[in-house]
């Protein structure tokens, strides 16, 4: 950042996105346009994962990702998507904050409230976003617009219990597509310290998710459904993670993953315990990626995978 005098932290949050320029819209491809015409309708997935309070870029001298990321780049990035994409959800895995001196200073709320601004829909859990405990992300949870999504942490004996904005699942409408948006989280022990994760109990992902998803899909007719997961892409060992969910679970067709930093230049396509298609992905940290998944359904709910990209910011 050039300039550190800032009067207050709304003037700063007026420069983080306000800085950003905002480029049109491009004109429709001539399929997507066929596609409309023959009366589909589009979904636009745009997700990010483990973004450790990596609000600026990557300084210009950093080894590896120079000039990289920054919620700045994003917010244009995903305002330009907004205006060539009519039905756009916009969601994260996990680890929003810890990772830079932002976090340690306003722990939490310049993250929350600059993803606001972004208009996510939704976000769940990872494991560095009790950092510094339940009770700080119940502090910072005014500064968030957007919903929080697990379904197997039991909260009820910690600082989050009874809150209203922590839900098993939500169900988003776009057009006339109804998406069902379900999220798990890793097994908190020996990943944060006890005293910060105190009431907090760690249930089984799979047999959650399995009672959730089902729910989604049959009774409340939801055309699609995505599972935000902090487990982890995959291990060398037996420990639980997405490769190891996905085929356990059933009625999931996309599962958007963090915690591993797995850079995926496409989703990973495996088989569910029903022997149909789940796909996996996730883009890597510090928001260098932005996920972008377009799915094409057709007047029947028929969904075809349309394109499968990341940008990188």
């Amino acid at each position: 950042m050039k300039d550190w005098k800032f009067q207050n932290r709304r003037d700063f949050l007026k420069y983080s996105l306000g800085t950003a320029a905002v480029l049109g819209g491009l004109d429709l491809s001539a399929n997507k346009l066929n596609l409309i015409t023959r009366g589909f309708s589009r979904l636009t997935i745009l997700y990010t994962n483990d973004q450790h309070s990596r609000i600026e870029p990557f300084p210009l001298n950093d080894p590896k990702f120079a000039g990289e990321g920054g919620f700045s780049k994003r917010a244009s990035l995903i305002e330009k998507i907004r205006q060539e994409e009519e039905n756009v959800l916009l969601l994260d895995a996990g680890d929003i904050f810890q990772g830079t001196p932002y976090f340690n200073y306003f722990f939490g709320e310049i993250e929350y409230k600059l993803m606001s601004l972004m208009k996510y829909d939704a976000v769940t859990f990872g494991n560095h976003d009790f950092d510094m405990g339940a009770e700080n992300i119940l502090k910072q949870m005014p500064h968030a617009s957007f919903d929080f999504i697990n379904c197997n942490y039991d909260l009820k004996d910690s600082a989050l219990s009874n809150n209203k904005k922590i839900t098993p699942y939500k169900i988003y409408k776009r057009g006339n597509i109804k998406i069902g948006v379900l999220g798990v989280g890793i097994d908190l022990e020996n990943l944060v310290d006890k005293k910060f994760i105190h009431g907090i109990n760690y249930n089984d992902p799979v047999t959650n998710a399995n009672k959730w998803a089902d729910i989604l899909k049959h009774d409340e007719k939801c055309d699609y459904i995505i599972c935000l997961s902090h487990l982890g892409f995959k291990y060398d060992n037996n420990k639980m993670s997405d490769i190891i969910f996905a085929s356990q679970t059933k009625n999931i067709d996309l599962i958007i993953v963090g915690h591993t930093h797995t850079f995926m230049e496409n989703p990973e396509v495996l088989k569910n315990n029903e022997g149909s298609e789940v796909h996996i992905t996730q883009v890597g940290w510090a928001g260098i990626w932005l996920g972008k998944i377009d799915i094409d359904f057709s007047p029947y709910k028929k969904k075809i995978l349309q394109n499968n990209l990341h940008h990188k910011i």
